[in-house]
C-alpha cells in the first residue's frame, strides 16, 4: 500500500511510502482513501511546525482532510461497505478534560488530543486507512468524493456558530459579513455567509480570475481593498492568518462587530499592536474578535449539510487540481490562482 509520508522538519524527505496493509482493531472501519486535502497546516507539519509524528517515529503519513469509502464495516457501525466517509482530526486526550469529556475537544483544556495527519497520528494520505465508526462522519450519496471539503468546512461552520453564539449577549441582526480571502477557507466560509442570507464581501487580491468567478458565482461580491467594501461588516471571518488583516479590518467593522479568526500562519511571530488602537476601534465599538480552531462532531455534521445544500457545479469548481499520490509532493508548489488542490489516492 502506498501512502503520502514526511519526516516533520525535514521537507526534503518527503516522499511516497509502500507501508503494510492496515488490520482494522475490533469495531473499527476499513476505508479505501479516495482523495486527501492540501492546505498550509501540511506546509507546516511537513516543516516542522506542527508535530510531534507518532511515538517512537520520525516519519508519519500527512493529511488531514479526507474522504473514503467504506471496504469493512462490523455491524453495529452504523455504516455499510460503500458508504463514502469522512475521518475527524482531532481525538481528546487519553484521560480527558472536562471539555473532552463532553464531547467538545475542540476546546481541549490541557491539550494532550491527538491529530491525525498533524500531531502523534498518521493521517488520512494513505490508499487504505482505519477509523474508529465515532470518529467517522458519514457523506451523502450527492457529495460523493466532494466530500473531500468537509474538514475545511467543519472549520468554518464553527466560526459562524461562535459568531451566532457571542451575537446573544446583545441585540444582534447582522446584515453585511466580510471574509477576507477567497482560498478554500474563504469561499467556504462565504457559500455559508450566503446561505444564512446575509449580504456577503470577499477580499479577492485580483480582480478576475478563477477565485472572483467563485465569488461572483454565489451571488457575494468582490473586492481587492477593504476601502472599497461599499458597507460596514457586522460579521468577519478572518481566514488570511495575518495579524495584521485583522487590525485593518477592525478600522472598517460596523459597531459591536464580531471578528472570528479560525485560521493561523502556523509559525510563531510578534507584532507591535498601538493601544489606541484596540481602544478605539475595540472597545469603543463593542467589537469582538475571538479565536477557532479546529471542529467537533457537530460541526462535520452541519458541514455535510451545508455541502450537500450547495450547488453541486460550484463546489466541484473549487477543486482546481487533482494530483496522483505518486507525485503527491507537486502540492508544495502550486500556484497563487490554484483553489483547493486534492491528492488522488487511488492514482
Amino acid at each position: 500500500m502506498k501512502a503520502a509520508t514526511v519526516v516533520p522538519g525535514r521537507p526534503e524527505l518527503s516522499a511516497v511510502s509502500d507501508l503494510p496493509e492496515p488490520v482494522p482493531r475490533p469495531g473499527e472501519l476499513l476505508v479505501q482513501g479516495l482523495l486527501a486535502g492540501f492546505c498550509s497546516v501540511d506546509r507546516d507539519v511537513t516543516e516542522g511546525a506542527h508535530g510531534p509524528p507518532p511515538p517512537g517515529r520520525t516519519r508519519m503519513v500527512l493529511f488531514h482532510e479526507s474522504v473514503g469509502r467504506v471496504l469493512h464495516a462490523p455491524a453495529i457501525s452504523g455504516f455499510q461497505e460503500g458508504d463514502h466517509l469522512v475521518g475527524v482530526v482531532r481525538r481528546p486526550d487519553p484521560q480527558p478534560c472536562e471539555a473532552c469529556t463532553a464531547g467538545q475537544w475542540d476546546f481541549c483544556l490541557n491539550g494532550r488530543y491527538t491529530e491525525r495527519g498533524i500531531k502523534e497520528l498518521d493521517g488520512f494520505g494513505a490508499q487504505r486507512w482505519t477509523v474508529e465508526p465515532r470518529f467517522a462522519i458519514k457523506v451523502t450519496a450527492e457529495l460523493g468524493d466532494l466530500g473531500v471539503l468537509t474538514e475545511p468546512a467543519s472549520v468554518v461552520v464553527k466560526a459562524w456558530e461562535q459568531a451566532d453564539q457571542i451575537g446573544r449577549r446583545a441585540y444582534f441582526a447582522p446584515r453585511h459579513a466580510l471574509v477576507t480571502s477567497a482560498g478554500p477557507l474563504g469561499l467556504l466560509a462565504a457559500l455559508l455567509g450566503v446561505q444564512r442570507g446575509l449580504d456577503v464581501h470577499v477580499l479577492v487580491p485580483v480582480v478576475g480570475g478563477t477565485k472572483h468567478d467563485l465569488v461572483r458565482a454565489l451571488g457575494a461580491t468582490g473586492h481587492s481593498s477593504l476601502d472599497d467594501l461599499g458597507c460596514q461588516p457586522d460579521v468577519v471571518i478572518e481566514t488570511t492568518g495575518s495579524t495584521a488583516v485583522v487590525f485593518e479590518v477592525l478600522r472598517h467593522t460596523a459597531r459591536n462587530a464580531i471578528t472570528v479568526l479560525p485560521s493561523t500562519t502556523g509559525h510563531p511571530r510578534t507584532r507591535a499592536v498601538p493601544v489606541e488602537a484596540i481602544d478605539e476601534a475595540w472597545v469603543r465599538d463593542n467589537d469582538v474578535v475571538v479565536g477557532s480552531v479546529n471542529a467537533n462532531l457537530r460541526h462535520y455534521n452541519q458541514a455535510v449539510r451545508a455541502l450537500t445544500a450547495a450547488d453541486r457545479t460550484w463546489l466541484e469548481s473549487l477543486i482546481s487540481h487533482r494530483i496522483p499520490l505518486d507525485d503527491w509532493t507537486d502540492v508544495f508548489a502550486t500556484r497563487p490562482d490554484e483553489v483547493k488542490v486534492v491528492v488522488d489516492l487511488q492514482k
